[in-house]
């Protein structure tokens, strides 16, 4: 009897104490908890260092817990966010067009990398290919980065070999789990051709990882703009120009930047759902499904 009468106040301890931190945690942070999602361009390592300073200081700037999540692969990325696992995203431009549509996801800023917010798709191979033009893709084997749902490594590239004659069926596509495994293949002989972005070198696992004067841009394709920041559009709009205030806060001084470097950004500017339409031209032209 002793046992159990022990066993109940402990337990009614323990739960004073959860329901102390609970109210502790919404005095803090002034309400519910918001959920990033960052897509996962890089490996779930380099996502989580690179970005988990951007969630702190959301946080601070919020008054909120914001935390930071990504997923395995573009696939499982996408279906957390039909989900509605994300309040924040942060992802690339085709998931932003299909979100803004379907589930109610609003564009608030863009990346700046290498102080530029465009990028186009490059193809790549290695320095010492004979591969010379994109007409000679005819038949090889193409890996592609991201996965089928990446504007750039994916669909960019397709426009690109569309333009030169090449359409689906004229070569064989294959894909890594990530942009920088596909180039990663080129650079290991491990396939001829890659379908990347004209970022490819600057890229956390690539820059400083492998020797990038062994490979060569076979073709790059038209500027698209980088990757998005939205928000779910029923944060409603105070909460929303708080998130995007907070994101622009980050070029204003070295602590600022020093964060946003972490992520290997330059800067993030403020976008607006028209920045995108040179994706949704391209879209329509390489005939790209949504989910």
């Amino acid at each position: 009897m002793r046992n159990r009468i022990q066993s109940r106040s402990k337990s009614k301890i323990l739960s004073a104490l959860l329901l102390a931190f609970v109210f502790s945690a919404n005095t803090v942070y002034g309400g519910d908890t918001l959920v990033l999602g960052v897509f996962p361009r890089y490996s779930a390592t380099v996502v989580h260092s690179g970005f988990e300073p951007i969630a702190r200081h959301l946080s601070a700037e919020l008054g909120r817990k914001v935390i930071l999540t990504t997923a395995k692969d573009q696939e499982t990325f996408w279906e957390n966010l039909v989900a509605g696992q994300y309040d924040i995203v942060h992802y690339n431009p085709l998931n932003y067009i299909e979100s803004h549509t379907k589930y109610g996801f609003d564009v608030v800023a863009m990346n700046e990398e290498e102080n530029k917010s465009t990028v186009s798709g490059a193809l790549l191979v290695r320095r010492d290919s004979s591969i010379g033009r994109v007409e000679e893709l005819r038949g090889k084997t193409i890996l592609f980065g991201g996965g089928p749902k990446a504007m750039v490594s994916y669909w960019a590239n397709v426009a690109t070999l569309k333009r030169a004659g090449l359409n689906k069926g004229d070569y064989v596509e294959e894909f890594a789990k990530t942009p920088t495994n596909a180039v990663l293949g080129v650079y290991y002989r491990r396939t001829e051709v890659a379908g990347a972005a004209s970022s490819w070198a600057t890229w956390p696992a690539v820059a400083g990882a492998i020797d990038v004067s062994e490979l060569r841009v076979l073709a790059e394709g038209e500027p698209l703009p980088l990757h998005p920041w939205a928000v779910r559009s029923s944060l409603g709009t105070p909460l929303i120009k708080q998130i995007q205030t907070a994101l622009l806060k980050l070029n204003l001084d070295s602590n600022g930047k020093n964060i946003l470097k972490k992520a290997n950004l330059t800067g993030i500017r403020i976008a607006t759902d028209a920045d995108y339409d040179a994706c949704r031209r391209l879209i329509k032209e390489v005939g790209a499904i949504p989910h």
